[in-house]
């Protein structure tokens, strides 16, 4: 994701009204009042794998009252509850959310955390996926966060603890099964989330 540069007001401070009347084309996320031009095209590597975790998760939640959604799909997150829309500093899109919370849902994506997120890191993206969009959903209170990597085949995987914070990450490689008790009885198998038919 590379730094936009873009010219705003309040010393380049941008806003979810502002962000609603870029009509260039292209994909922006904004973290904190700071604008990022989204990395061009996702390989096919990346949406591979992010086919397959939208597949096993939503097939998962067919008929539960969680609802799993790709990007393109904004995620506001204000900075306090009753933050005015056209004044929200960030919304992002991961990857793949799911929110647990229909009252956060409406036609412009979610207002507020999902309760998980997952990013698949590209050679663009990497070091904001693992710093500021970590601190970002810490603080923000989603409950899991997954950094995928595609190249080291893995899965780190982030849980919110009792005190606000992200613990130690558990690490899960593409041979293994991934549970997610936050979704009840789901576990994502790994191998079939790293393999590539095209290589077979």
């Amino acid at each position: 994701m590379a730094h936009a540069q873009r010219t705003g007001t309040m010393a380049d401070h941008f806003t979810y009204g502002l962000y609603l009347t870029w009509d260039d084309g292209e994909r922006w996320e904004l973290i904190d009042g700071e604008a990022y031009a989204m990395s061009p095209a996702p390989s096919r590597t990346h949406q591979r794998i992010l086919f397959e975790l939208g597949r096993q998760i939503g097939n998962h939640l067919k008929d539960k009252p969680c609802q799993a959604f790709a990007a393109p799909f904004d995620v506001r997150l204000p900075d306090y509850p009753e933050q005015a829309e056209d004044e929200i500093p960030t919304v992002v899109q991961p990857d793949l959310v799911v929110i647990c919370d229909r009252t956060k849902l409406d036609e412009k994506g979610c207002r507020g955390a999902p309760d998980l997120v997952v990013e698949i890191l590209s050679p663009g993206s990497a070091q904001r996926d693992l710093r500021d969009k970590f601190n970002l959903y810490q603080r923000h209170g989603v409950r899991e966060y997954w950094v995928v990597q595609p190249v080291d085949r893995t899965v780190m995987l982030f849980r919110l603890r009792e005190d606000g914070k992200f613990g130690s990450h558990e690490l899960y490689a593409a041979t293994e099964q991934l549970p997610v008790p936050i979704l009840g009885e789901l576990i994502v198998e790994l191998r079939d989330i790293f393999a590539d038919k095209a290589d077979q």
